[in-house]
């Protein structure tokens, strides 16, 4: 039987949504990916079950060149740059594995930011962000972010030798256990100085970084998303990315949380897509006319898919558009890169969950099983929901302030 996709969908979707690529490179790093999908297919049942990141397979991506995807040309990466080829890139690993999607979006979200630097970033930051680059491209190096903190708050002080020392937890850090730098969210505390914020470039092998293997998440269970422990961790001045002044707003700073953060939408919609082509492959095989309420709720279904990828594609055509323009208000590009976002990230993690929630409806109780693959869609998409940036309350917060005009 043809498996039934919505990408098959005549219509406005090819044109206007998350569908194809829309650069060369883009193409590229598609035709590159789909080596790998059987694999994912193949192993995704295991690697839920058992809460484990496909390291063979990252280490052939490594070796192959797709973690170099967003890595520019000129420092030996594919050069994508499309916000929109990454985000449909996701989507397509997401169809076969969410937590695989998750991880990777790590690599691929550091390239995106790292390029940024090396082009616009200061003087002192410029040959920092090209040796991770050149490293990346290369295959040598597996670059992940740090954001969250499991209690209190990460710190970066000043040593007597003119060094710092990094202090603190993190969690939540996907693609941890095989990566070989981490850029840390911190504090950067220093006598006679106002606290700032920081970014500090942690290499593996520093001494007193600590990778726990305490992964055991309700779902994107292959995302390898473990805690990281820095315990009065060196770091050489030159390895800090410098960053704002802690609780000051700095719109022009969502520019960048933007180009960090927004091609993860590609992930739900894959999730979503996902379940759809399950569930019309399910109908399918059972024949016969479907009753006139499994109708209704396939049509909604492709409504909110409708409206998922014309959100999200428009999203990332704003973004691309403003990403390298630096030639107006940086505050008001901030604003007209995140408002988009908000808006399409707020549509997904409600309605990416509505479509799996119908989906596994339609199936029935042999979905609900752990054994279906319906059961892990199930639980993956509910990770949208408090990735970076906002979680819903503060995306909430963050859209009203824009509607009321605070």
């Amino acid at each position: 039987m043809k498996e039934a996709s919505v990408h098959e969908h005549p219509g406005v979707l090819a044109d206007n949504g998350l569908c194809e690529p829309k650069t060369p490179a883009g193409r590229r790093l598609l035709d590159l990916l789909e080596r790998y999908l059987p694999t994912l297919e193949a192993e995704s049942r295991e690697n839920d079950r058992e809460a484990t990141l496909p390291v063979h397979l990252f280490d052939r991506m490594r070796k192959e060149g797709a973690l170099g995807a967003t890595v520019p040309e000129d420092l030996g990466g594919l050069g994508v740059r499309s916000l929109h080829d990454v985000a449909l890139a996701l989507a397509r690993i997401a169809g076969r594995d969410a937590g695989v999607a998750l991880a990777l979006h790590m690599q691929f979200s550091r390239g995106l930011t790292l390029d940024f630097e090396w082009r616009h970033g200061t003087p002192s930051t410029r040959p920092l962000a090209e040796d991770l680059l050149r490293h990346m491209g290369s295959g040598e190096a597996v670059v992940c972010g740090a954001v969250k903190d499991v209690r209190g708050t990460t710190v970066l002080t000043r040593a007597a030798d003119g060094s710092y020392r990094l202090n603190g937890r993190k969690t939540l850090v996907s693609m941890a256990g095989i990566a070989t730098h981490y850029v840390v969210s911190a504090r950067l505390e220093e006598a006679g100085a106002p606290v700032r914020l920081a970014a500090p470039v942690i290499a593996r092998t520093s001494p007193g970084l600590t990778v726990l293997d305490n992964w055991d998440g309700m779902g994107m269970r292959s995302s390898g998303s473990v805690d990281i422990v820095f315990d009065g961790c060196p770091v050489d001045r030159s390895r800090v990315l410098p960053r704002g002044e802690p609780g000051v707003r700095d719109d022009a700073a969502l520019a960048g949380q933007t180009v960090s953060s927004i091609a993860m939408l590609g992930i739900y919609v894959g999730i979503a897509e996902a379940a759809r082509r399950i569930a019309v492959v399910e109908l399918l095989r059972r024949g016969g006319a479907p009753p006139a309420g499994v109708r209704t709720t396939m049509a909604e279904i492709d409504a909110r898919l409708f409206a998922l990828h014309t959100a999200v594609a428009s999203a990332l055509t704003t973004a691309d558009r403003l990403a390298d323009d630096l030639s107006g208000d940086l505050a008001a590009r901030g604003r007209a890169m995140m408002t988009p976002f908000q808006y399409a990230k707020l549509l997904v993690n409600r309605h990416a969950v509505g479509v799996v929630d119908d989906c596994l409806m339609l199936v029935g109780g042999a979905g609900y099983s752990n054994s279906h693959p319906l059961a892990r869609l199930y639980r993956d998409v509910r990770a949208g929901g408090f990735m970076h940036p906002y979680n819903f309350t503060d995306g909430v917060d963050y859209l009203s302030e824009v509607a009321l005009g605070r």
